[in-house]
């Protein structure tokens, strides 16, 4: 292919039983009694909007530029925003050796963004202390697993991060960007009695007790904030003023940009286009220098793949 980027992707929407029926306004309006929980923005299944290869989806495209975007494997990041009207279940996910074991190509090291937050919002994030999997098991059985878990307190503009291992759960009365490795193996540990499936054993298995998980302080870097940072990604966000352009820069590196707030655009390699709010902007690794401009002052989110 010639020069690939920028993609604008359609998000495809995820119903969940812990949704919410109402979504920000620049998503569709679900259908009566329709919970939508999840809205994938760089699923395999999204659709470019737009330029010359509209209508393909990421994976046709990762299949045909696995280079520049870094798809050897399948598109390595999955971006999604959380809606959660009720709890999400207690799960953890294996890593990569794990995932592997399993004919897996990665596993799922995570990170949520707090966009925004109920006063109250809480995440759990690990265990208040060290337990055996056995006494993990017990709690499961007696129903006092909740009250083991590490609460932490959330607000917008918090950074949460949650490696492969971490016993974890997102509460609900907020809305989060989630960044994780493109990977969807989920072990459901407890679920506060709803009639869904639990993975107990294969979720022990892959449990540690001790993590990186928590969160994460921000760096001030030259012309933004790094809000965390692993061997998998990093995610950034910049903070502009209404008129002001700032150049992206990693142009070696695999990049998505996403706002909430319409204003943002973007251009390089002779393109100009403006970034839809709610939407994934897919950046490859094409060598190519972007700038990033708002017509009004608003926070722009990037997430980068080495």
């Amino acid at each position: 292919m010639s020069q690939v980027g920028p993609l604008v992707l359609e998000p495809v929407a995820k119903e969940r039983i812990w949704g919410a029926e109402t979504l920000p306004a620049c998503y569709p309006t679900p259908a009566p009694g329709v919970r939508i929980g999840e809205l994938w923005l760089t699923a395999e299944e999204c659709v470019v909007s737009g330029g010359t290869i509209a209508g393909k989806t990421l994976a046709e495209i990762a299949a045909a530029a696995p280079d520049v975007l870094r798809a050897q494997q399948g598109f390595p990041l999955l971006l999604k925003v959380l809606l959660p009207r009720e709890k999400l279940s207690v799960q953890v996910h294996p890593n990569d050796a794990e995932a592997r074991a399993l004919g897996q190509p990665r596993g799922k090291t995570e990170c949520w963004y707090v966009l925004d937050a109920s006063p109250g919002a809480e995440v759990a994030v690990g265990l208040k202390s060290a337990l055996t999997r056995q006494e993990i098991a017990a709690s499961i059985r007696d129903g006092s697993l909740e009250d083991k878990l590490r609460m932490i307190p959330v607000r917008a503009g918090d950074m949460v991060f949650v490696d492969a291992g971490t016993v974890h759960a997102i509460g609900p009365g907020m809305m989060v960007l989630e960044t994780q490795q493109y990977s969807d193996i989920t072990y459901r540990l407890y679920d506060y009695g709803r009639p869904r499936e639990l993975h107990v054993d294969q979720g022990l298995a892959v449990t540690r007790t001790e993590t990186r998980a928590g969160l994460s302080s921000p760096v001030a870097m030259e012309g933004f904030t790094r809000l965390v940072s692993c061997e998998y990604f990093a995610v950034d966000r910049f903070d502009l003023q209404a008129g002001e352009a700032c150049v992206l820069g990693e142009a070696l590196s695999l990049q998505v940009l996403f706002a909430m707030e319409p204003g943002c655009s973007v251009s390089g390699g002779g393109v100009e286009l403006a970034l839809p709010a709610g939407k994934a902007v897919v950046l490859p690794a094409e060598g190519i220098s972007y700038i990033a401009r708002v017509s009004r002052s608003a926070a722009l989110v990037r997430v980068v793949a080495p």
